[in-house]
């Protein structure tokens, strides 16, 4: 008899209006952002995809941060910036001593050379012997192959275009 009063007290139809309004308006206030929100992409990326640019995105953070500690002190990535070396932004795919504002080497300038990943690489890793007579001393290149390919993955990323 007295559980049947508890229930009974607790779940007058007063209480069980009262509760009815504000369940209203959360479905309400639900429904609403349901209606904001984005549209969910047709084609969600395959896990091998969405791995892949995570992975490209690590590499490209490190590349920045190698790329800071071997380059910047000569080069900038921002578009004009030109400092003892030339700016490499926007360089991959750029013809070699083509951007205006900067006095390049007359190796560079008849090289003949396209800044791809792989002449980049080249190049990084050791100067003198992909342009003789370039003006990159007392830089005498990298060794270590997954550091330049971190670098080159930051230099193509954009990043490297609109930062520093």
């Amino acid at each position: 008899m007295r559980h049947s009063l508890i229930y009974t007290t607790l779940l007058t139809p007063m209480m069980l209006a009262s509760l009815a309004l504000p369940l209203a308006q959360i479905a309400t206030a639900q429904t609403a952002a349901d209606q904001n929100a984005p549209a969910p992409s047709a084609d969600p990326p395959s896990p091998a995809a969405a791995q892949s640019q995570e992975n490209k995105s690590k590499q490209s953070e490190a590349g920045e941060l190698l790329f800071n500690n071997a380059c910047r002190t000569c080069h900038a990535v921002k578009v004009g910036d030109h400092r003892l070396g030339p700016s490499l932004a926007a360089i991959v795919g750029r013809k070699a001593a083509s951007q205006s504002g900067y006095t390049y080497s007359p190796s560079l300038k008849n090289s003949g050379l396209t800044w791809d990943e792989k002449t980049l690489d080249a190049f990084i890793a050791n100067p003198d012997a992909v342009a003789p007579g370039n003006n990159m001393k007392p830089y005498t290149g990298m060794t270590n192959a997954e550091d330049r390919a971190k670098i080159v993955t930051y230099l193509r990323s954009g990043a490297a275009s609109s930062s520093n």
